[in-house]
């Protein structure tokens, strides 16, 4: 059947403190499964729901040994409400960013922690996402990458390009997943990653082998005897399957 995406996974120094940025920036709410995570949803949200792709932010030792191949791309809804975002995220201590964007409609950011975000412009295809327009990952061959995610999680492809691809869920609700063609190469673990839980009624070792049989492998990032089992996809990014609750 796939996989369900459910979160967003960042690597922090203080989770709290990175976890009530990004509640104020997308204007959800936060709790707590226990120390050192904090988790952030839309206020009144039911987790799981295809509606929305939630963060969780989780305190590990040394965050800065990692990648930033991952991305969030906020939406907006006109150029006043660009601004207006931008403006109030610079308040709650985001900071200008330099990618080697150029001159583009959309405003690169950085959280308190460095995550580098994206605030658009206001495009009609993200009109109905919610606050996260897009979850972003720079690989090296969009079309394969696509092909992978969209096996692993059923979503439906709406685009396909040697540089971007685009998939969403099969209800048509929640951001996008997108792949944007990069000539950087991985070489350590990521910062940033993706947490996807099988179906009520579906086993996590079932979903993991037919994971494995798509391209994935068995990753290993130090997470020693935990529930949830990490894979890596076959340009290397982790992601990790979550076990259901009981």
């Amino acid at each position: 059947m796939g996989l369900q995406f459910v979160q967003v996974n960042f690597k922090a120094r203080d989770d709290a403190t990175l976890g009530r940025f990004w509640a104020e920036a997308l204007g959800w709410g936060v709790s707590s499964e226990g120390p050192g995570v904090t988790n952030v949803e839309p206020v009144g949200f039911v987790w799981p729901d295809p509606v929305a792709v939630c963060v969780d932010v989780v305190t590990v030792p040394d965050p800065e040994t990692v990648q930033y191949r991952v991305h969030l791309d906020l939406a907006t809804t006109s150029e006043a409400h660009q601004a207006e975002l931008v403006a109030r995220l610079q308040e709650l201590g985001a900071t200008p960013a330099d990618v080697g964007q150029g001159d583009v409609p959309w405003t690169v950011l950085a959280d308190p922690e460095g995550n580098v975000f994206c605030v658009l412009e206001p495009r009609e295809i993200y009109r109905d996402t919610g606050p996260i327009a897009a979850v972003v990952v720079d690989c090296a061959d969009p079309r394969a990458m696509a092909r992978f995610w969209g096996e692993a999680m059923n979503w439906t492809l709406h685009e396909v390009t040697d540089d971007h691809a685009r998939l969403r869920s099969a209800e048509g609700v929640g951001p996008y997943l997108e792949f944007l063609r990069t000539h950087d190469v991985k070489t350590v673990w990521n910062r940033v990653h993706l947490d996807l839980l099988p179906y009520r009624g579906d086993d996590q070792a079932a979903e993991v082998a037919r994971l494995q049989s798509l391209g994935a492998t068995l990753a290993d990032v130090g997470q020693g005897d935990v529930p949830w089992i990490v894979l890596a996809d076959p340009e290397g990014n982790e992601f990790c399957v979550l076990r259901r609750p009981a």
